[in-house]
């Protein structure tokens, strides 16, 4: 179960936004195998001036943070680092460098699903 949160500027398409989603989404099931059913992502949008980046990067620039559970290999998440990088290069055109990826997988017993903490 991945939690999704992209940050980006603010200006893109409905469409735009849903190939982000796609692209992360087909990362994560090529690369950790999660279920497709298995989507909680969500797009955060900024104005130039509350999201403040290294000069080259361009207006396409994102920030994706993914929390997992642990127990993932170095390579599985080495894996999803490159395929949804490669997958929104491919379906949006953008340049490799304006994709930062960042990966947090806290305990179990700091997830909680339906009011039950997982163990």
């Amino acid at each position: 179960m991945p939690l999704v949160k992209i940050n980006m500027l603010k200006g893109k398409t409905p469409e735009y936004k849903k190939l982000v989603l796609e692209s992360v989404h087909n990362g994560l099931v090529a690369s950790l195998g999660i279920e497709d059913w298995d989507r909680f992502q969500r797009i955060i949008e900024y104005e130039k001036c509350d999201f403040e980046t290294a000069p080259e990067k361009t207006d396409n620039f994102m920030i994706i943070e993914l929390s997992l559970f642990p127990g993932r290999t170095t390579e599985q998440k080495k894996m999803a680092i490159e395929m949804i990088t490669s997958n929104l290069v491919t379906a949006l055109n953008i340049m490799p460098t304006d994709v930062f990826i960042v990966i947090n997988e806290p305990p179990l017993e700091n997830w909680g699903m339906g009011g039950n903490q997982k163990q």
